[in-house]
Order: C-alpha cells, then structure tokens, then sequence
C-alpha cells in the first residue's frame, strides 16, 4: 500500500515539475509570462475565512507568504491529482501505465482551474473577464495536456 501512495505522490510531483518547466520554455520562447503563484496563495488564505470568490484577488488582503502559499499549493493539488489518478485507474496502472487515463485526467483538471480558482480570483468563468479569454483556455488546455505526459511519464519512469 505504502508503494502505491508513494508512487502516486511521485506522479503528481513529476506531473507538476513538468508543467512547471513547460511555463519556462514557453517564457524563454515566446515571453509567455510565467505563472505567478503569489495570487494564488493570497486566495488559498482567504479560504480559512470561508471566502471562495473575490472581485478582484489583487484587492483582497495580502498575507505573508503568499508566494510560497501558491508555490505549496500548485504542488498540493499536482500530488492530488496523481492519487486521483491511480485510485481511479487502479495501481495495476503502475505496472503498465497508458496514456489515456492520464490525458482524461489532465484534461478535466482544467476544469478546477476554470470553473473555481478563475471566478474565485475573480477573473470570472473559465477567465471570461480577461482580455484573452480564449489564448488564456487555451494555454490552459495545452499547459494540462503537458502535465497529463508529465503524469504518464513518471509513472513510467518509476514503474
């Protein structure tokens, strides 16, 4: 059992790394900006206080630590997703990991992203309230594929 939780921890861990380095590479090619996780980590401290949306995160409270509250988060939720994944492909997954299972996950994942964090930092559904909607879903889209290889990727490096 200890096997299988370590190694969905693994997953989720390699998963996030991934799609951490694919903002760097889309930063150094292109001038993506990279995410900054410092919003995230505000809205993450405001949750304690029962607060799920804001107007605008900016304008909410800032807290000490903020970055390295969205840093640990982004993280959380990577190693949470890795745990969904091998609790719903089952740990026979491990042995012979496939992509698709991963690729679905990845995919519905962008879901917590459009559906929860947009609105709940007030950027409204699915980022509708930004000036680029559509580029924002779809780096998201994209950003979540990568992290759907970084999650089969790791589980076969580890396998």
């Amino acid at each position: 059992m200890l096997d299988v939780v370590w190694r969905a921890v693994a997953i989720g861990i390699g998963a996030t790394v991934l799609m951490d380095l694919w903002a760097i590479l889309l930063n150094k090619a292109f001038g993506q900006a990279r995410p900054n996780w410092a919003p995230v980590g505000r809205w993450v401290w405001h949750l304690r206080e029962g607060k799920v949306f804001h107007d605008d995160i900016g304008q909410a409270a800032p807290c000490r630590h903020e970055l390295a509250l969205g840093w640990a988060f982004h993280y959380l939720v990577g190693i949470v997703y890795g745990i969904i994944l091998v609790v719903l492909a089952g740990s026979g997954w491990l042995a012979a990991p496939t992509f698709l299972p991963a690729l679905v996950l990845g995919i519905v994942t962008v879901g917590a992203g459009w559906f929860l964090l947009a609105p709940g930092m007030g950027a409204g559904w699915a980022a509708s309230k930004r000036p680029n909607p559509m580029q924002i879903r779809a780096l998201n889209l994209v950003s979540h594929t990568v992290f759907a290889l970084g999650l089969y990727g790791t589980a076969l490096l580890i396998r």
